[in-house]
């Protein structure tokens, strides 16, 4: 399904970066799939959405504290209800964006720079 550079991304090597730098990797490919909502792009938008699932798939995987794992689980299900909708939903891209970025300090401070206001 994934056909991306993290395909070969283990866990240990993903357990190396900081909560941080794990949700703002995965917000660079949720800002790739928000340039990516017109009918014309849908597969590239699909292609984000796995690449997504597969770093929250790997970030839950390492990730020691229950209460993080569960949030992440229950965001993951915002991106694979997207990733199955039948047409583009910007708007709740847009929420379910904002919403991973809410996870941490650090990637709440690019919310300015990544979602309109």
């Amino acid at each position: 399904m994934m056909k991306s550079q993290h395909a070969a991304l283990s866990p240990q090597r993903w357990a190396s970066f900081s909560f941080d730098q794990q949700v703002l990797m995965i917000a660079n490919e949720m800002n790739r799939a928000s340039k990516l909502q017109g009918l014309s792009d849908r597969d590239r938008l699909l292609t984000c959405y796995e690449r997504v699932l597969a770093l929250v798939d790997l970030t839950v995987q390492v990730q020691k504290q229950e209460t993080r794992r569960r949030e992440l689980l229950r965001w993951r299900d915002l991106i694979a209800a997207l990733l199955i909708a039948d047409t583009p939903e910007p708007q709740a891209h847009a929420a379910a964006f904002r919403c991973l970025l809410r996870f941490t300090p650090a990637a709440a401070a690019q919310i300015p720079f990544v979602l309109p206001s």
